[in-house]
């Protein structure tokens, strides 16, 4: 069987990472400086060749990717790549990131569970499995959906991926490569 290459990219910084706010599924402005760090996606990425590029569908993905593909790959949005749902808590002060396992099995105020977002990814790797076998993807998306990729892929529990999250270790890359 012929899997799937992907190639895993953050969107830029936004206004509201700026100002220390959980966007969640509010659409998020790219800052300056985000917009920057989108125009170097294409550069940083360009000993790479992918077949296409996903995103999830909220502005500040959808802004990344055009910004970093735009002109050389087809952009697919997908709802399913959308960060989690933090409910009532979208757009609020992120000091709950802290306590991130509590939401695990939990879901936000009105919003959707990590394990929800495990869900809608593990949905979106099946698609990839049936439709892109045998090609390279690009995914440009949110913290949420790529803790599900460790889950899903890696084989890491959530509290695992949560503490070795490289946003807690101050270990950005340009891009993280999996294989579904």
């Amino acid at each position: 069987m012929n899997n799937v290459s992907i190639t895993y990219f953050v969107h830029g910084t936004t206004t509201d990472n700026e100002t220390h706010r959980a966007t969640g599924w509010l659409p998020g402005e790219l800052s300056e400086v985000g917009k920057e760090q989108a125009k170097q996606l294409g550069t940083q990425a360009a000993d790479k060749q992918f077949d296409v590029v996903f995103c999830s569908d909220l502005k500040r993905a959808i802004d990344s990717a055009e910004l970093g593909f735009g002109g050389t790959y087809t952009i697919v949005q997908d709802e399913r790549l959308r960060e989690c749902n933090y409910g009532t808590l979208n757009g609020e002060p992120n000091n709950f990131k802290e306590n991130m396992s509590d939401f695990v099995d939990n879901p936000f105020p009105n919003g959707e569970s990590y394990k929800d977002v495990e869900q809608r990814i593990a949905n979106f790797i099946e698609h990839l499995r049936k439709e892109w076998q045998g090609k390279h993807i690009a995914i440009v998306a949110h913290q949420a959906p790529q803790l599900a990729l460790d889950v899903i892929l890696k084989g890491l529990n959530w509290e695992e991926a949560i503490n070795t999250d490289w946003r807690k270790t101050k270990s950005w890359q340009p891009g993280w490569d999996y294989v579904a």
